[in-house]
């Protein structure tokens, strides 16, 4: 059985191209990094690029339903254009790769980020009185029966607020205990003797 060719005809980056302008830009780097000058920005095709990896890999299943998809890209390209200058044509002929998993981190650190702050806006509405979360409801577009009892009430602002109990202990600051201080009588006793003691 004959193995078929694979067709790059649809692929929204062509990773031979890219790895070729990733090369010549690398290369004014250096040369701008030896004279001293500023770094050069990236081409517009490289830039290109960055978007396409980054939207394409936003509609991915466990990322597309985000409300902050936008953010997320524009992560991933701030990121990207933060670390460009790592990208080493020596250790690596695939920048397609190499750039998405840069994006892939930053989508990670900010759906951790917005989760937070989804845990501060869920922590305020759950010591808020119940008038106050029906309004909230209310604004939200979301069905104010579900307020009616407690776990009705917890559930729906688990889902509004995309956490569950992981996420809520997660971000549940740690108590600090009070290291209490040791009453070693002995040493209190040492203490108290050697003031008592005549000086020579």
């Amino acid at each position: 059985m004959t193995k078929k060719k694979r067709d790059n005809t649809n692929d929204y980056v062509n990773n031979k191209d890219f790895f070729v302008a990733m090369v010549a830009w690398k290369d004014l780097v250096i040369e701008a990094e030896n004279s001293g000058e500023s770094r050069p920005p990236v081409t517009d095709y490289i830039g290109e690029c960055f978007l396409k990896i980054a939207e394409h890999l936003s509609y991915k299943p466990n990322f597309i339903n985000y409300p902050y998809r936008e953010e997320m890209v524009g992560d991933g390209i701030e990121n990207c254009l933060m670390y460009a200058h790592n990208f080493n044509p020596e250790k690596s002929k695939n920048p397609f790769s190499y750039f998405t998993q840069i994006i892939y981190y930053a989508f990670l650190r900010r759906i951790e980020k917005e989760k937070k702050q989804s845990y501060i806006k869920y922590k305020i509405l759950e010591n808020a009185n119940d008038g106050i979360i029906r309004n909230w409801f209310k604004e939200n577009y979301f069905d104010v029966s579900k307020v009616d009892n407690a776990e009705d009430k917890k559930q729906a602002m688990f889902e509004h607020f995309r956490l569950n109990d992981n996420d809520i202990e997660k971000f549940t600051p740690k108590k600090k205990k009070k290291k209490k201080a040791k009453k070693n009588l002995d040493v209190f006793l040492e203490d108290d003797k050697s003031e008592d003691s005549p000086s020579e």
